[in-house]
């Protein structure tokens, strides 16, 4: 999906929730149950819809991200005035983008868009706990279900939310945070994979 306010001069004040209301009303259109695949910052926004829909999500896809408790943000990064524009590539530590050669990058760049200021800094409200029956299906760049374990053990809130899940695998995809541009193919067939269960 498009988001609301995306690449928009003056977004109107566009936030998080107007976000999770789009992809909501995207549900509310469709016959029967839906899956939803985030990736990155997108994580909240189909959490926030599995929230508020749970009885109609048959499974969340997580790409490269994890659950976003209630009450916290996608990230705090910077903004020129209302819209936050793609940092670069160069603003990424190592980790996010060792896989993404200069070729790569330069293709890419011109694909990006800017974004309301206040969606990436906005709480993310849940309400439904209901939203913890529905399955959830991580596929993380270069996490195994033991290492991401580790990792959220150091991130408090994060792991109470993930081990609130009563249904979840996590798959290694082998990438940095960008797959659908480093390893298209491999994602492809992860998500293919996540859909039919």
């Amino acid at each position: 999906m498009t988001m609301p306010g995306v690449d928009e001069p003056h977004p109107d004040g566009i936030r998080l929730a107007e976000w999770v209301a789009a992809a909501v009303e995207r549900i509310d259109a469709l016959p029967g149950e839906v899956v939803l695949v985030g990736h990155s910052g997108g994580g909240s926004v189909v959490w926030g819809a599995a929230d508020a829909r749970p009885d109609r999500v048959a499974r969340v896809v997580f790409v490269d991200t994890v659950p976003t408790p209630p009450g916290f943000p996608i990230n705090d990064f910077e903004t020129e005035g209302e819209v936050m524009p793609f940092p670069g590539w160069d603003f990424f530590p190592t980790e996010d983008v060792h896989d993404l050669d200069e070729e790569l990058r330069a293709r890419t760049l011109p694909l990006t868009r800017t974004i309301p200021a206040r969606v990436p800094s906005d709480p993310l409200a849940l309400n439904d706990e209901a939203r913890h029956r529905v399955p959830v299906t991580m596929l993380m760049g270069e996490y195994d279900r033991e290492a991401l374990e580790r990792e959220l053990e150091k991130w408090g809130p994060y792991a109470d939310e993930y081990r609130a899940i009563e249904d979840v695998e996590v798959t290694r995809i082998g990438s940095a945070h960008w797959p659908q541009f480093s390893r298209p193919q491999r994602l492809g067939e992860l998500l293919v994979e996540a859909v039919k269960r």
